[in-house]
């Protein structure tokens, strides 16, 4: 069942596997909202002062994502409202996931593997994707699919919508569900009707 979005705070946090679109969708959302985005290799590099590949190829997999899990607190600290895009393999860790529903209204971000995988390809990022990307996101999109539904407040499939669209249906959603609404398009829409009124 569906929770209760009504009291949660506007704070944005989008999930989804590499390629789904969170740095494309975070920033044209921000674009829409006037809201500030918070990209999670920004964070990683603030908390860390190292990149997300520099810190998987010198201190390995498990320290990466512990630099991930510290990027996620710095996110869900920001005032809100604001929009965070946040690592792929934060909804491994169940501390994470709890935080993301305490602190954030959560938007998994979806699409095919075929389509995440040419997305991703050849990313700076993410080492283990140099080699087969479709067959390492169709494996790993299976294990996180459970964890993915678990914690997502909304879902948008970005494989076939275009990424304004998918911008669209977030806010449409959030308009709906949400107190965002108060600082979304509604009110903007408000404004700009009182400026447009001779």
């Amino acid at each position: 069942m569906a929770r209760d979005l009504a009291g949660a705070p506007c704070r944005i946090v989008l999930i989804g596997m590499m390629g789904s679109g969170k740095s494309t969708i975070g920033r044209l959302l921000a674009d829409a909202t006037g809201w500030p985005y918070l990209d999670n290799d920004e964070l990683v590099r603030r908390a860390q002062g190292a990149t997300a590949r520099q810190i998987a190829a010198r201190d390995g997999e498990e320290d990466l994502r512990a630099a991930e899990s510290a990027a996620l607190a710095i996110g869900l600290e920001a005032d809100e409202p604001c929009v965070v895009g946040v690592a792929a393999g934060t909804v491994l860790d169940e501390a994470d996931r709890r935080r993301m529903r305490d602190a954030a209204i959560v938007v998994w971000l979806d699409a095919d593997p075929a389509t995440l995988a040419r997305r991703a390809a050849g990313s700076r990022h993410r080492p283990w994707l140099d080699g087969d990307a479709e067959t390492w996101m169709r494996r790993t999109l299976d294990e996180r699919l459970p964890l993915y539904r678990s914690v997502a407040d909304i879902h948008v499939d970005t494989g076939s919508n275009t990424p304004q669209a998918s911008v669209d249906a977030m806010l449409d959603a959030l308009d709906a569900r949400s107190a965002c609404r108060r600082h979304g398009r509604a009110s903007r829409s408000a404004d700009t009707q009182q400026e447009a009124t001779p």
